[in-house]
C-alpha cells in the first residue's frame, strides 16, 4: 500500500477492526518512511449482477430499484426505514448467495414479495398488484383470499 502523503511503498496495519456496515474492514496504517497515519478500507470484491427484464434487456443490477418498490409499498404503513434497510439487506443477500451472473426480475420480484409478505400484508399486496400487473378486482381478490386463508 503506497503512503498518499510521500508515496513510499513502505506502509504497515497498526490497526485492524471491522467496519461500521461489517461488509468491510477498516485498517489504520502507518507509512515507514515519513511516520503519517492514514485509514483504507477493504471490501469483498462482488461480481457485478445482470437483471434480464421481461423484455430479454439485460441491464446492471440496481439496488436503488428494490428500495424504490419497497418505499412505495410501504408508504404509510407502520414501517421504519431501519426496516426496509434490512429488508432491502436480506433481499440482496438472497440475490447473491445464489451466486448466478445474471438473474432475471420475475426471480428478484418473487423474492421481494416473498420478504414483505414476512414483513407486512398490506405492503406486500401493494407490491404484488403492481408486479403481477393485477388486471381487475377479482385477481386483486384471489391474492387477498391467499393471505386471509394463511
Amino acid at each position: 500500500m503506497k503512503c498518499p502523503f510521500c508515496g513510499e511503498d513502505n506502509t504497515r496495519v497498526i490497526d485492524s477492526r471491522p467496519a461500521d456496515d461489517n461488509n468491510s474492514i477498516r485498517r489504520r496504517r502507518q507509512c515507514d518512511e515519513c511516520s503519517k497515519r492514514f485509514t483504507t478500507y477493504e471490501k469483498v470484491e462482488s461480481i457485478p449482477l445482470v437483471v434480464i427484464k421481461k423484455d430479454d434487456i439485460r441491464e446492471p443490477y440496481d439496488r436503488s430499484k428494490i428500495e424504490a418498490g419497497i418505499f412505495r409499498s410501504c408508504h404509510k404503513r407502520p414501517i421504519s426505514v431501519d426496516q426496509i434497510n434490512a429488508l432491502v439487506d436480506d433481499i440482496e443477500n438472497t440475490i447473491f448467495n445464489l451466486e448466478e451472473k445474471e438473474i432475471s426480475s420475475s426471480i428478484i420480484g418473487e423474492i421481494v414479495m416473498d420478504k414483505l409478505k414476512e414483513l407486512d400484508p398490506v405492503a406486500y399486496v401493494r407490491f404484488a398488484s403492481v408486479y403481477r400487473e393485477f388486471k381487475d378486482v377479482n385477481t386483486f381478490m384471489n391474492e387477498l383470499k391467499k393471505i386471509l386463508d394463511n
